[in-house]
């Protein structure tokens, strides 16, 4: 199953990417450029057709796509005199930008797309829900962690070590996942905030837990252990790492989690919820964008033997290996929110002013149209083109970095690649 996952997640990578180039193809078409080829994968040609002017095909190495536009640049010399009036740069540089920036708007367009059938569509969790019911388990902790620490190495809280930390209260009494709490000490559980509110003020002394189990109502009595554990009052964006001493109350622990409830929001109601989404996942990705240089030596410790910090980047290869540990785990709606964040952040990065992205071409052409516009007020001649030769250097320095990056994160992702934690 879990290759399965595997394989089909990378399609899924695939699929997006050719969809990318797709979209340079069909805008460059819409505006009268032309177009000679639109490939999937790269190497040998193992099948292909033409039709029109345009030829579509296969090739060996299923790593992405390609689409030939003619004159992407005016120091294109493969470009037929019959061709020039076709050529890229010659168009007015508001259609050279669409055509460039086409791929990534592919990609948020696909992102947006699958949050919005997967909000539609597919049950996910319902927190809301959980006050409406008495709280079902989901898991039972085998034990508890007494002092709050946290772990610099993996940037989380540390989590209690079984048999080395005491058993948890829940686990003492042989509560199972699929057990309902119905009452503590004989009063009736009104949901999962209730039951959270009771027991944390009940550290320190014994209660009696009434659970159902099979259609079967009993009642064991177990002490709670006062914990240290985060207030509830402590904004839940805070960074685990900022927490201090005056961010930490002493409470009882039962040591469970609840099966959250599942519901769809149906086809209206998703559109506000895939914005929402897309907001929160730009906002993460550009953030994350923002690290990219404080993650590389902790690539480098995880390469070399370190614990693989979860937070540090991965490889469409990692990416592809997670996609298949939720499908092994069945855990559907997860693949399709990594899916569309991976869009989301290819989108992004594509759009980033460096040769030889998309928004380097952006750029460029952006550039010599102010730089014609500068020049023309001052009364001076057009100085033409950016000769793209003369970029060269800077564009293999940014093939290198972002190469070396690349192939770091690959191998760490092979040496070191991250799990997940259920």
């Amino acid at each position: 199953m879990i290759v399965l996952g595997i394989a089909l997640f990378a399609l899924g990578i695939l699929v997006s990417v050719c969809l990318h180039e797709a979209g340079h193809m069909g805008t460059a078409k819409a505006f009268g450029m032309k177009v000679t080829r639109y490939f999937v994968g790269f190497g040998p040609t193992l099948w292909s057709f033409r039709r029109g002017e345009t030829e579509y095909g296969i090739k060996a190495i299923p790593a992405g796509g390609f689409v030939k536009i003619v004159g992407m640049t005016p120091q294109d010399d493969d470009v037929d005199p019959a061709d020039e009036p076709r050529a890229m740069w010659r168009f007015p540089v508001w259609k050279r930008t669409i055509v460039m920036a086409a791929g990534s708007a592919t990609h948020f367009m696909l992102g947006v797309a699958i949050l919005w059938g997967l909000f539609a569509f597919v049950p996910l969790p319902d927190g809301e829900k959980l006050n409406e019911q008495a709280p079902r388990i989901d898991q039972v902790s085998p034990c508890v962690k007494v002092e709050w620490e946290f772990d610099p190495a993996t940037g989380r809280e540390k989590t209690c070590v079984e048999g080395v930390d005491p058993a948890s209260p829940a686990a003492q009494i042989g509560l199972r996942p699929g057990d309902v709490i119905t009452a503590i000490d004989g009063q009736p559980v009104t949901g999962w905030d209730d039951l959270t509110e009771r027991v944390r003020a009940a550290g320190g002394r014994e209660i009696a837990v009434t659970y159902e189990r099979d259609g079967v109502t009993e009642t064991k009595s177990v002490t709670l252990p006062l914990v240290e554990r985060v207030k509830q009052s402590v904004d839940p964006d805070r960074t685990v790492a900022s927490i201090t001493d005056a961010d930490l109350e002493r409470v009882g622990q039962l040591g469970i989690s609840p099966v959250i409830p599942k519901s769809t929001a149906g086809p209206v109601a998703a559109f506000g919820l895939a914005a929402d989404q897309t907001v929160f996942m730009f906002e993460r990705t550009l953030a994350a964008l923002k690290k990219f240089p404080e993650k590389v030596p902790k690539l480098w410790a995880a390469l070399t033997g370190e614990e693989r910090d979860p937070e540090t980047p991965i490889s469409l290869v990692g990416a592809s290996v997670i996609g298949g540990q939720l499908f092994e785990r069945g855990m559907y709606a997860e693949i399709l929110l990594l899916l569309a964040s991976l869009n989301f952040f290819v989108g992004i990065f594509n759009l980033l002013p460096l040769l030889p992205l998309d928004g380097g071409h952006i750029a460029i052409a952006w550039f010599e149209r102010i730089r014609s516009w500068l020049y023309a007020r001052l009364g001076k001649a057009d100085p033409g083109r950016v000769d793209y030769f003369k970029l060269m250097p800077i564009t293999y320095v940014v093939i290198f970095i972002f190469g070396g990056f690349a192939l770091l994160t690959l191998a760490t992702d092979i040496v070191n690649p991250i799990t997940l934690p259920f």
